[in-house]
């Protein structure tokens, strides 16, 4: 039987971020287990950047951004955690640049930053639009410097529960086709969402909500399962995400007759409204009958206000995967 202190379910970059932590103590043995090498996991996805009040571009502060947190969440959100969140947000993102991370700079050498939607100051700290695999690269880095045990493309099949305390794991090698079991004093999940119980979603394969899975067959309770963010611009069909920057750095989003929409919907925020806003409009827009393409199902997303120099400099992934997967450039055409 394989045995470690501390087993760590994910490898993304909450997984990977919490091995780190716990490595801090040189006495714990730390593993992590994950379906998918580390730097395959789904926090690669994540374009367009982290949020955290440094100020650079504008005036801000943490308060501040808690509060468009809590509003831009309906005044839902747990306000304690968006405190923590907001306050450590700069402490960390200073963290990751001392790891190495490549973020993009502004002509002074500080960290960029733009706005996000929901934002009422640019905190949104990038590089490029390939944030997440910046971070996840950094990550993994440190996670081989501290010696931390990784089990790459293992499957999480069953938590070991005895007289109501977890006691470690059951797990798939994939490649050899082993069933193993792993001990542990602490089982800690980072297995991220289930975006692919929908048929269209922004999400990877991977995402398919294994950790949710067995917290629930353990009798662990479930909260909040209704929150699940519908990202407004994925490409037509496959859902490929196209990162929230480009409407930070200025596209448009127009229906079928040319017209910017989010006008009707959120004039002073326009295209940088919250998420589900933004999502919702569309959704309205489609059921009017102003969707495009001979599909009427979308809505076009126009990237060419922004300019070919900055596209080509801030959006190098976005303009790469609507020329790949869609067949457009969006230098020449808006994408759907």
């Amino acid at each position: 039987m394989l045995q470690h202190d501390v087993l760590i379910v994910g490898s993304g970059l909450a997984g990977m971020r919490a091995a780190l932590e716990v490595s801090n103590d040189p006495t714990l043995d730390v593993a992590i287990l994950s379906k998918v090498h580390p730097l395959r996991s789904h926090s690669g996805a994540a374009q367009g950047g982290i949020a955290a009040s440094l100020g650079n571009s504008a005036e801000d502060t943490w308060d501040l951004h808690m509060f468009d947190t809590v509003k831009g969440g309906d005044y839902l959100v747990d306000q304690d955690a968006a405190e923590v969140l907001t306050r450590e947000g700069p402490e960390n993102i200073f963290e990751l640049e001392h790891m190495g991370c490549a973020f993009s700079r502004d002509d002074e050498g500080r960290v960029a930053q733009r706005r996000f939607g929901g934002h009422t100051a640019p905190r949104a700290c990038y590089a490029a639009d390939r944030t997440g695999h910046a971070v996840l690269t950094v990550l993994f880095e440190q996670l081989l410097r501290r010696g931390v045990k990784v089990y790459s493309e293992w499957y999480a099949l069953d938590l070991v529960v005895k007289d109501n305390v977890c006691q470690g794991l059951v797990a798939y090698d994939i490649l050899s086709g082993q069933i193993e079991a792993i001990s542990a004093k602490a089982v800690m999940f980072g297995t991220g969402g289930y975006g692919r119980a929908f048929r269209v979603t922004t999400n990877a394969f991977a995402s398919t909500g294994d950790g949710v899975v067995m917290a629930y067959r353990a009798g662990i309770p479930l909260e909040d399962m209704e929150f699940v963010q519908f990202h407004p611009t994925g490409l037509q069909g496959s859902g490929i995400l196209l990162s929230e920057a480009a409407r930070g750095e200025g596209a448009h989003i127009v229906n079928s007759d040319g017209f910017r929409f989010m006008e009707n919907y959120a004039p002073g925020r326009m295209e940088l409204a919250p998420r589900d806003i933004v999502a919702r409009a569309e959704q309205s827009e489609i059921e009017a009958g102003r969707g495009v393409t001979a599909l009427r199902d979308s809505v076009f997303m126009d990237l060419r206000p922004i300019g070919e120099e900055r596209i080509r400099y801030a959006l190098p992934s976005v303009l790469h995967l609507a020329r790949d997967f869609a067949g457009i450039d969006p230098l020449e055409a808006p994408v759907p």
